[in-house]
């Protein structure tokens, strides 16, 4: 799915969460997004510093593996606030109503599941990266310019952390559709067949380039 899909939305506290965990996801994704934008513009100042003045950007690839899962990580509770992360659905689009929630409900509880499983084994990793009596507080650094690599590992449990509370909030919204059989629960992205969701996709290309000409 786009970016073009609207999420249905009530006064309801469920709703409220949603919409507020939503602002916080959005932010995280800009980040990520200004992060694509930096390592453009360090290609551009390392290709131009070596055709230029014979002399790449010191580090580069080092600053690469930094920003990396800024990109990686950060828009992921994003993407799936907005349904857009790939899955097999040939099955769960045949469904309607409550077995339809009741399926969903299912696939998102075992994400939530994998969810804990990479907090718990990625915060392992950055701790073991993490000492407050090193220097930089860093048990090991990239192979350059020996930047502490303890920033980027922190960057997978945040990710994966903020993607667990939205699959919390997931789970109750399809438990509560399927408890009141409605046919648009809130706080999910809406049940769509392949035709509506190439619609979307459609219309979010055409959006893009009006707003380009402009």
């Amino acid at each position: 799915m786009s970016a073009a899909v609207i999420v249905p939305a009530d006064g309801s506290f469920l709703s409220r969460l949603d919409r507020a965990l939503f602002r916080f996801e959005t932010s995280l994704a800009l980040l990520g997004g200004l992060a694509v934008a930096a390592l453009m513009l360090l290609a551009v100042v390392s290709v131009g510093g070596r055709s230029i003045l014979n002399q790449p950007l010191p580090g580069y690839v080092d600053w690469i593996e930094q920003a990396m899962p800024l990109i990686a990580f950060l828009g992921l509770a994003y993407c799936q606030r907005l349904g857009g992360h790939i899955r097999m659905d040939v099955v769960v689009r045949l469904l309607r109503g409550r077995a339809l929630w009741a399926a969903e409900f299912v696939s998102v509880c075992l994400m939530l599941v994998l969810m804990v499983v990479l907090v718990w084994g990625s915060w392992s990793h950055f701790d073991r990266s993490f000492d407050w009596a090193a220097p930089l507080w860093s048990r090991d650094s990239s192979l350059d310019i020996r930047l502490p690599l303890w920033p980027a590992k922190l960057l997978a449990p945040i990710g994966f952390t903020v993607l667990g509370l939205r699959l919390v909030l997931q789970l109750w919204a399809y438990g509560r559709a399927f408890v009141t059989g409605t046919s648009a629960p809130v706080a999910v992205p809406p049940a769509e067949d392949s035709a509506a969701a190439a619609a979307h996709e459609a219309e979010a290309v055409v959006a893009n380039g009006n707003e380009d000409r402009r």
